[in-house]
């Protein structure tokens, strides 16, 4: 039994080294990281098959019987539980939070079966048993008790998270004092309990997100498939051929054969220029007219009106020799005097007379 738990020492210690090289990687969805993390899992799960051969546990034992040495294989069902939930992989997802889940049980049965359990935790492991998938670390249905309670526990969690920083900053005590490496431990399953039920709450509530998720549809058979991946085609009809046009029934395939002898109807066209024309144009509209020639349609249709600006103020020369045109003057002005006359000026305006 001696040679076997210093096989169970030495896979643990294996198992705990690929676990704290976790951290070291960047990314969880790196291809090392997961890789180590298989390795990891696989290690503790031995470490769970060889404590279970030697029956290293056993509830007829109580707290005072487990050896300070071997109180960290209490969080051997605890590591399993906390890596299966960091496996990349939406398809096993619901598989993965059901496996950790059975794996916190097994956590807390053991601790519960040597009275690891202070009384609030007992409390909560009874009601997980009552309704593990609706679980809650704060059940009730008052938000300010509820509010009390995740504070609480919030501050719980924070002074024994210090307590275990304060037990590992001297090694050297640890190893000499039996009973200081018994309290870390101690306090390390009391620490690990707290995360247990903060997991166990989030794993119900994803259950149901994944509950209320549309099913998967079925793999389509290979050769659908394939013959869809010759033909171009995806499955919503989508096509990344150039050449393959959609043709009515009838007119698929080639015009010729081989020999040039026709194999469908199809029309010849002496447009085939203009349609080269057309493709190598450009986007967009080039004028049909020059500026002058659109000035002068204006001028025609009536759109323009001559006249205005310095050149109106210019007076024309009347020839003196032309009789004609000095009479066309003279009665113009004449004409416009007796208008003048006729029409003072302000009488036509007699919207703000009193």
């Amino acid at each position: 039994m001696a040679e076997e738990q210093r096989s169970l020492r030495s896979v643990y210690e294996d198992a705990e080294q690929k676990r704290s090289s976790l951290d070291g990687y960047s990314s969880s969805n790196s291809s090392a990281f997961q890789e180590n993390l298989i390795v990891a899992l696989q290690l503790f799960e031995e470490c769970v098959s060889i404590a279970d051969r030697i029956s290293l546990f056993s509830p007829n034992e109580t707290l005072e019987d487990i050896a300070t040495a071997d109180l960290p294989y209490l969080l051997l069902n605890y590591r399993i539980a906390e890596l299966v939930l960091r496996v990349n992989g939406y398809e096993n997802r619901k598989a993965n939070i059901l496996q950790a889940q059975k794996r916190y049980e097994r956590f807390l049965k053991q601790l519960d079966n040597y009275d690891l359990l202070i009384k609030d935790d007992a409390a909560l492991f009874e009601q997980y048993h009552e309704a593990p998938n609706t679980f809650s670390t704060a059940s009730t249905t008052d938000a300010a008790a509820r509010r009390d309670a995740k504070i609480r526990r919030f501050k719980d969690e924070k002074a024994l998270k210090q307590k275990l920083e304060h037990l590992r900053s001297n090694p050297t005590v640890l190893h000499n004092d039996e009973a200081a490496a018994r309290e870390l431990c101690l306090t390390e399953l009391a620490f690990c309990t707290h995360q247990t039920f903060a997991q166990l709450e989030g794993i119900g509530q994803e259950l149901h997100i994944l509950s209320l998720a549309p099913p998967s549809p079925p793999p389509e058979s290979s050769s659908t498939v394939d013959g869809r991946e010759r033909n171009g085609r995806h499955a919503n009809g989508y096509n990344e051929r150039l050449d393959a046009p959609p043709l009515s029934a009838g007119m698929r395939g080639p015009i010729l054969d081989s020999k040039g002898k026709p194999l469908r109807p199809f029309t010849l066209t002496s447009k085939r220029q203009e349609f080269a024309n057309g493709v190598f144009r450009p986007d967009h509209s080039l004028p049909t007219m020059s500026i002058d020639e659109y000035l002068e349609e204006e001028r025609k249709r009536g759109g323009m009106i001559d006249g205005g600006g310095p050149q109106s103020e210019v007076k024309p020369v009347v020839d003196e020799d032309d009789m004609e045109a000095a009479d066309r003057e003279t009665m113009k002005a004449r004409e416009w005097d007796e208008y003048v006359e006729a029409n003072p000026k302000g009488s036509g305006n007699t919207l703000n007379r009193g």
